[in-house]
């Protein structure tokens, strides 16, 4: 029902010039609860050629799903008489919390790196705004060592492959939402790429958000910083005081 939907909303859009892309995401809204384990999103649409024609056969697709941004410092480590110390670091004042590229095919078999790099289409191009000055192979290594550890968190993801066209007309891409998401609203743009060049785009959005007691501890914290702040160290103190309490009689 949803597809013979998606390709009605196309044919409206006939007087376009333009290739139609109409895209939707299974989840507009992903609830965090306890216990969250993750989720999968479903992103899928319909894509149309202005002539009337299916148009899947000649175009590619990329889906980016990007979380909201936030600043971050990345540090190396370096060994030092045996011992692993912080070394360098680098400030980034906008980094997405969460970045995944999946498509038709690999990004640079559609595109070439100017192009992949103005849309952000792969990890090796997310545009970072570094504060201050810093020579450009600095920031390209700690920009690798960014992508690596979100990577390893399940933060950062690629597919190359991982978007199926169906009949010519209809796409779809699966990607997983691991269970440390940052709440917040995601953007979901898909991309219609032809000859090297993107011809359509659209943005569809999911907001992530806590609900129940996290969602209740996550006001507090924000509302009464100070007293959140005092809590947590009277409940440390008074956690260690009754695990000392437990030992003693062990």
């Amino acid at each position: 029902m949803r597809a013979l939907l998606l390709i009605l909303a196309a044919f409206m859009l006939m007087g376009q010039r333009d290739a139609i892309l109409v895209p939707a995401v299974s989840q507009s809204e992903v609830q965090v609860r306890q216990g969250f384990t993750g989720t999968e999103l479903l992103l899928y649409g319909a894509i149309l050629d202005p002539r009337g024609q299916r148009g899947g056969a000649e175009y590619d697709i990329v889906v980016v799903l990007k979380g909201p941004t936030e600043p971050i410092r990345i540090r190396e480590k370096e060994r030092i008489l045996g011992i692993w110390m912080n070394a360098e670091s680098s400030d980034f004042r906008s980094a997405p919390s969460f970045f995944a590229v999946a498509a038709s095919r690999p990004v640079l078999e559609i595109v070439d790196e100017r192009t992949a790099a103005i849309y952000e289409l792969g990890t090796e191009f997310i545009q970072l705004s570094p504060t201050g000055q810093i020579e450009p192979e600095k920031q390209a290594r700690f920009a690798a060592g960014l992508v690596d550890l979100r990577q390893r968190l399940g933060l950062y993801q690629e597919d190359m492959g991982g978007v199926t066209i169906s009949e010519q007309v209809l796409y779809q891409a699966r990607i997983e939402l691991p269970s440390n998401v940052t709440t917040g609203t995601y953007t979901a743009e898909t991309f219609a790429i032809r000859d090297g060049r993107v011809i359509a785009s659209a943005i569809a959005e999911v907001e992530v958000r806590k609900v129940g007691f996290e969602r209740l501890v996550e006001v507090f914290s924000q509302a009464y910083s100070l007293w959140y702040g005092l809590a947590a160290v009277a409940l440390s103190i008074g956690m260690g005081w009754l695990a000392g309490r437990l030992f003693a009689y062990i």
